[in-house]
């Protein structure tokens, strides 16, 4: 089991997100240069790990930081995304640029296959969504799924998602993300602004 404690960090200067501050931090730097499937992105162009469209622009516009955390394996996958918006409007705006492409925007679809995206709102934060991407095969749900927890809180958005799901989505599949964002809920206000 992974431990994602984290220390206390004094208030950063206003738009900075301070090293080591995400909850996967540590794991990702000790292990990026020996097992190669972690890696940690400091961009703040950095795409939306949430991403219907797999648009590059998604959720961009007013961003002043970002650190996104990713663990890629063959069969499952999992990101952690800190972005620092240069308002609170900003943020807001972006997250509802991500709720309006969740149910028009699906990777693809065939005769026989679709993937689609739905998205809950959930209390978490000022505001949060519980976001499900599925395949579905002859309408059924088969292995191919991500589930995300997306959290505003004053001027950042909060990014706990993992894919690799294999049955039909259930409110299970959002617990160790939801987990990971009351945590990060619990200090995002030494680098956001909350009021």
């Amino acid at each position: 089991m992974v431990s994602v404690t984290s220390p206390v960090f004094a208030a950063a200067p206003s738009g900075a997100i301070p090293r080591g501050f995400l909850l996967y931090e540590k794991v990702a730097e000790q292990k990026a240069t020996t097992a190669a499937k972690w890696s940690i992105n400091q961009s703040r162009d950095a795409k939306f790990t949430v991403n219907p469209c797999q648009n590059a622009s998604l959720a961009l516009q007013g961003r002043i930081a970002a650190r996104t955390i990713s663990y890629l394996s063959f069969n499952f996958q999992k990101w952690e995304q800190v972005i620092l918006y240069s308002s609170a409007k900003a943020a807001e705006q972006a997250l509802a640029e991500v709720r309006r492409a969740l149910p028009v925007c699906p990777p693809f679809r065939t005769s026989q296959t679709a993937y689609k995206y739905s998205g809950t709102a959930v209390a978490l934060g000022d505001e949060g969504l519980a976001v499900t991407g599925q395949l579905y095969q002859g309408g059924k749900a088969t292995v191919g799924g991500e589930r995300a927890i997306l959290v505003r809180k004053g001027n950042a958005l909060i990014v706990y998602s993992q894919a690799g799901e294999s049955g039909a989505p259930d409110k299970a599949d959002f617990a160790q993300q939801t987990r990971d964002a009351r945590s990060m809920l619990a200090k995002i206000c030494q680098v956001a602004r909350c009021s």
